[in-house]
């Protein structure tokens, strides 16, 4: 029976991987900090949905998730363990339907989805990240279109 990863060595490696601040996701925060973005850390964009996002960008409506090679079974690197392999190929299926499975909930609540794999260059994505905000962002003092009487 897969149900468990192979050993206990295994076992208690994968238990101490971090779910959070891991250091890709630092190197990204500290880029965006550093163009000038600011943001909420590990929250759930949507009420009611366990999902939470590793940086949040509220009046954007943007939620950025840091996805791990291994984890999230990147096309560029993932491995498939030749032990329990299984469990493992199961366990990161489960993870990438999950994943999709948010990206379909926050578009369909307005919210923009981006991924960003841990293998990628902080500044690329920061700068990818920056791009995406600044197309969503609202614009301060701007009125709309009713208000000023625009059809």
């Amino acid at each position: 029976m897969d149900k468990l990863p192979s050993t206990d060595d295994t076992r208690a490696r994968m238990s101490k991987q971090r779910s959070r601040d891991t250091s890709a996701e630092m190197s990204l925060r500290r880029e965006l900090h550093r163009i000038g973005l600011r943001y909420r850390i590990h929250q759930r964009p949507l009420r009611g949905i366990r999902r939470e996002a590793d940086v949040v960008f509220g009046p954007a409506k943007v939620a950025v998730f840091v996805d791990g090679c291994f984890w999230h079974g990147c096309p560029d690197h993932a491995t498939w363990p030749k032990r329990n392999r299984d469990f493992w190929r199961t366990k990161i299926e489960k993870n990438r339907s999950r994943d999709l499975e948010t990206d379909r909930l926050l578009s369909e609540a307005g919210w923009l989805s981006v991924r960003v794999w841990e293998h990628e260059d902080a500044a690329d994505a920061a700068g990818r990240i920056h791009e995406v905000i600044a197309t969503r962002r609202p614009v301060r003092g701007a009125m709309p279109d009713i208000v000023r009487g625009v059809d």
